[in-house]
């Protein structure tokens, strides 16, 4: 098309009216197909000039990059295309390429999408080339958060894995001695008390008892550490029947309450009107929902909000427990399952990955959306029991 339109310029003046007309309608079918192929790209391209004007974008790419100002506004091409992006991250990086004078260049950015979620993209620099001079600059945008989504449970499942192959070591190595010296302090304290008795010791000199007690406590606390490892890695081995699970989110509430209430934690229910059946360990179940509830409080020390809420939607049910506490970052919310992972100076990092193996026993999914400063919102899908049998047709009787 270049080659004819070259062609047909320089012979633009012998040309009737009706032949220009027609090569300004062949002009214009080439240009709206490069717009349509253009919009039809799920990849966004923003296309600027050497001194960073916008020359043109996509579709894709007004929906993945937030800007401040809209690229069709005519005003839009006076400015600097860093001037119109709304993120300072994106910004700034995209300023730094005309700055720098870089090329081939590309960094990933995390962004909050609607409803709490973090959405990921990759931009990518490439030169504008026109009659082998470089007039410009392209930038790519692609949306990554599937990959990296994918990415990540991959890596769960790898550290899962890795748990299990040293879990046999870790309690023979471990355990077995903590439960030695136990018994053995136990011994020490039974004689200490004997001698007391018998008037070998003063009674004021209470000192030996006192450290005797903290060194039983530090067993105490590493020998939880490592059941709680063990609990971990071990294989789910659920007891499935159908079990009413909104049924036993009151249970659980019933149980929080107190607790709650002490914290000054109010806790909300919202509840499905109609909720089925599902196939689920109840004991299991249960566990889920006090850890995410313990993470809720963790996450509340002023007091606050817990809401349970569930839904059916589709062939779904979808529980959704959340907060008004401080919220993570999205570096944070990204590892929460990951195990030993934790920000309790208490904890073990250990309740989330539970969580995440059993909802998996139960062919579900669990996710976590929180925005720093405004709070965390867990959500649970599982999928409902099929309720009729299909059955393919066969051929008719002859």
């Amino acid at each position: 098309m270049n080659g004819f339109v070259k062609r047909v310029s320089t012979k633009i003046s012998k040309l009737s009216g009706e032949q220009i007309e027609q090569v300004i309608d062949a002009i214009s079918e080439e240009n709206e197909i490069r717009d349509a192929i253009l919009g039809s790209l799920s990849t966004g391209l923003i296309v600027c000039d050497e001194n960073g004007l916008l020359y043109q974008t996509n579709k894709a790419a007004e929906r993945l990059v937030p800007f401040a100002k809209s690229p069709g506004d005519p005003r839009a091409g006076d400015v600097p295309v860093w001037e119109l992006i709304a993120d300072a991250d994106i910004a700034a990086f995209v300023r730094s390429l005309w700055e720098k004078q870089r090329n081939n260049v590309s960094r990933d950015f995390a962004l909050s999408a609607p409803g709490g979620a973090t959405r990921r993209i990759t931009l990518s620099a490439m030169a504008l080339v026109r009659g082998k001079k470089m007039t410009g600059t392209i930038l790519k945008i692609d949306d990554v958060t599937e990959k990296f989504n994918q990415e990540l449970l991959l890596r769960r499942m790898e550290n899962l894995a890795g748990l299990t192959n040293v879990a046999a070591n870790v309690a023979h190595e471990i355990k077995n001695p903590l439960g030695s010296i136990s018994i053995h302090i136990q011994l020490i304290q039974k004689a200490l008390a004997k001698a007391r008795g018998a008037g070998g010791l003063l009674p004021g000199e209470k000192f030996l008892e006192r450290y005797l007690g903290i060194v039983n406590e530090e067993i105490e606390r590493l020998n939880k550490i490592v059941v709680d490892f063990l609990y971990a890695v071990r294989p789910v081995r659920p007891v499935l029947a159908l079990t009413n699970p909104d049924e036993a989110l009151k249970k659980a509430a019933e149980f929080l309450r107190p607790e709650l209430s002490a914290k000054r934690v109010e806790l909300k229910l919202s509840l499905a009107p109609e909720c089925p059946d599902l196939l689920l360990d109840e004991k299991l179940f249960r566990q889920v929902i006090l850890n995410l509830a313990k993470n809720a409080v963790a996450a509340l020390p002023d007091g606050g909000i817990l809401a349970f809420s569930s839904r059916v939607r589709h062939d779904r049910y979808i529980l959704t427990v959340a907060d008004n506490g401080h919220g993570m970052e999205p570096e944070t919310a990204a590892r929460i399952f990951e195990p030993y992972f934790t920000t309790k100076a208490d904890g073990t990092g250990l309740g989330m990955t539970m969580a995440y193996k059993i909802i998996r026993e139960f062919l579900g999914d669990i996710d976590v959306k929180s925005i720093a400063g405004e709070g965390t919102a867990v959500v649970i899908s599982l999928p409902l029991p099929q309720s009729e049998r299909r059955l393919l047709e066969g051929p008719a009787a002859t």
